[in-house]
């Protein structure tokens, strides 16, 4: 009798079924700090440093800040100038606490008033390329014009921490208008704020802190369009201010600040100066360029002729 051949067959596990161990990623390195004589030291914003000033925009790594802007140059203009540093001087007899807009260590800046086409712009590195060209091709597409200065007025910043004293324009408001409205698109490309809805167009010449949480800060936030609106409160509300009353001190440090600039001082500083401001051979010039400070780096574009 023959036996059965056996049909069953032995399994072995083969290498593909043989269990590996699971695989870890490597653990990253932490790198060392770096040594603090070589890390760039943060910024500080000292007031005293400043004139009692404060940053209102925070630094930021990599940002420049930028203006777009028309200059008076005032070497140009020998009785605009020297009509301003007279004004100036009756400001700060009556106003101690006013203060030149230019920076008393930069000569060259204290040669031209700047009338602003943009609020302050901040851009980042590769923004820079895109406005000047934005300023060039406005520059091509308009032709040279006739400005002249009207009158002296207040105007208060955006962060209703400083007030002015400005030249306000009277002609040539329509064509600063037109380009400002030109510069529109290229600022909303790079998503920056436009210039103001109703602008207000003028050279500032002197500048004055303001008191923290004034009354006046509040009344100036709830009707102005920034520094493109004078502060110009109702008789009541001026009494209860006493814009008139003496200069006073900030308890953080020595700066002297004001509710705001005094009515009667612009009052007087118009019945003084207005009619030679207005004099064609004094507050009168031609726009002939348009300017655009990125940083430290000042650039300039020319008008069409006339």
């Amino acid at each position: 009798m023959k036996r059965a051949a056996s049909t069953s067959l032995v399994s072995y596990a083969s290498s593909d079924d043989e269990t590996k161990p699971p695989v870890t990623a490597p653990k990253k390195r932490k790198l060392p700090p770096v040594a603090a004589s070589i890390a760039p030291p943060a910024p500080v914003d000292d007031p005293s440093l400043h004139q009692g000033r404060t940053r209102t925009t925070p630094h930021v790594e990599g940002q420049f800040a930028a203006h777009v802007y028309i200059s008076v140059p005032l070497r140009r203009h020998p009785h605009l100038h020297q009509l301003v540093q007279d004004i100036l001087r009756d400001a700060r007899e009556d106003t101690p606490a006013l203060r030149d807009i230019w920076p008393s260590e930069d000569t060259a800046a204290r040669s031209e008033l700047h009338i602003s086409l943009s609020r302050p712009i901040f851009l980042r590195a590769h923004q820079r390329d895109d406005l000047k060209r934005a300023v060039k091709n406005i520059a091509k597409a308009h032709k040279a014009f006739i400005v002249s200065f009207a009158t002296l007025s207040e105007l208060i910043n955006d962060e209703k921490t400083r007030a002015f004293l400005t030249l306000e324009v009277g002609a040539g408001h329509h064509e600063l208008r037109s380009l400002a409205d030109a510069l529109s698109p290229a600022l909303q490309a790079i998503r920056q704020q436009e210039y103001y809805v109703n602008p207000r167009f003028h050279a500032s010449i002197a500048w004055a802190l303001l008191h923290n949480g004034s009354r006046a800060s509040e009344l100036q936030a709830a009707r102005s369009d920034s520094i493109c609106t004078a502060l110009a409160p109702s008789e009541d509300e001026a009494a209860s201010l006493s814009l008139t009353g003496p200069t006073q001190e900030t308890p953080t440090d020595s700066f002297p600040t004001l509710a705001k600039l005094s009515p009667e001082l612009i009052n007087v500083l118009n019945e003084r100066y207005a009619s030679q401001l207005c004099a064609t051979t004094v507050g009168t010039f031609v726009v002939q360029a348009i300017s655009v400070k990125i940083g430290k780096d000042l650039s300039s574009w020319r008008l069409i002729g006339l």
